[in-house]
């Protein structure tokens, strides 16, 4: 029985078909995952545990601790954690096997050998080189003057695309080029990695020796050629808490935003943007049943939406779940009528949402 009002059904069979879909795509290279962020909000145990059985073998987090929740659950596989180290985590990556921490900056390499090079199990790094998005990374020039000590095991060297959704955008070639330049004197390193999921459509130029897709895992195609190639991973539910009948000339919600024209009825469904519902969505959005659109009339609430069901109030009643993103209005273009991404939306879904797996 469903004691939530708001629900996230995870489909794993589509999970798995996009995972082994984009590794056939990228097939002269290893497929990883990228599961940071509780797997997009699709909970990141599970979805290791799923592609682990398919034969993925490398995950991307974002954090030491995430990284370590994992390990409590799975021993297996190899975990890098993109956001780095630092000292306070030293003793816990000696306690933690196979988890890689991928090393941002010349400061923090030059800190952490310290602390490594005196421990006597081997440990593994990595290093991100800052190819052009300007965020985390060794800067690529820097990269290319400074020795590391050969005592470093260094695991993999990795890099970030800016626009790798933008096929055509030459900034894809630049960065890749500064890549390549990079790790010309690095090709003993086990593994590197340039393409997330969008940029594993750009081609063997870019794949290198490992992938990581991301967002595409979960669904996420930016309406490029991928959008008929993988498949809808969830869907988003929420319960009827209440149906009534709203006079004509009465207001709906706060700041009397929606005025009834005349008599309506309406359905108060138990989401609202502390679930990850935009208030962009206030009179704007919609909610499906059964192939029937019903409109979001008013603000969202904190807890709550709105609906005018006027049309078809004799089709639903109280308890019943309505789908405010399916696998025909998926999550493209839900963000895209949020004014967002997918990955917003899909990480936007708070942890008070059921999460169900078929």
């Amino acid at each position: 029985m469903i004691s939530s009002s708001a629900v996230l059904e995870i489909n794993t069979k589509n999970l798995l078909h996009n995972y082994k879909y984009l590794a056939s795509i990228s097939k002269s290279s290893i497929a990883g995952a990228t599961i940071k962020a509780n797997a997009y909000g699709l909970g990141d145990i599970k979805v290791f545990n799923v592609l682990y059985k398919a034969g993925c073998k490398h995950f991307f987090v974002a954090t030491f601790n995430e990284a370590v929740k994992i390990r409590k659950k799975n021993k297996r596989g190899y975990i890098y954690v993109l956001n780095g180290l630092n000292k306070k985590n030293i003793k816990n990556l000696i306690k933690e096997k196979n988890i890689i921490p991928i090393i941002n900056s010349i400061e923090n390499l030059k800190e952490i050998q310290k602390e490594i090079l005196n421990i006597k199990r081997k440990i593994y790094i990595g290093i991100h080189i800052d190819t052009g998005i300007n965020r985390l990374g060794v800067h690529y020039k820097e990269f290319e003057k400074y020795k590391i000590n050969k005592k470093l095991n260094i695991f993999i060297i990795l890099s970030h695309l800016a626009s790798a959704n933008e096929k055509n955008n030459n900034y894809n070639k630049l960065q890749n080029n500064n890549f390549k330049n990079a790790i010309k004197n690095y090709q003993n390193v086990k593994f590197k990695s340039l393409a997330n999921s969008m940029g594993i459509l750009l081609g063997k130029l870019f794949h290198y020796d490992l992938t990581r897709a991301g967002i595409s895992l979960y669904g996420g195609h930016f309406n490029t050629k991928l959008r008929n190639k993988i498949k809808p991973v969830i869907k988003l539910k929420a319960e009827i808490l209440q149906i009534k009948n709203i006079k004509k000339n009465e207001y709906i919600g706060y700041n009397q935003t929606y005025h009834t024209k005349k008599s309506i009825t309406v359905a108060i469904l138990g989401i609202g943007y502390a679930d990850g519902i935009s208030r962009y969505l206030s009179n704007n959005g919609y909610v499906f049943f059964k192939n029937k659109k019903f409109r979001i009339i008013g603000r969202v609430s904190m807890d709550s939406i709105t609906i005018d069901i006027s049309n078809h109030n004799n089709l639903l009643k109280n308890g019943m779940f309505l789908e405010i993103i399916n696998y025909k209005y998926d999550i493209e273009k839900f963000a895209t009528n949020s004014g967002t991404i997918s990955n917003e939306i899909l990480t936007s879904i708070s942890n008070r949402v059921k999460r169900v797996y078929i």
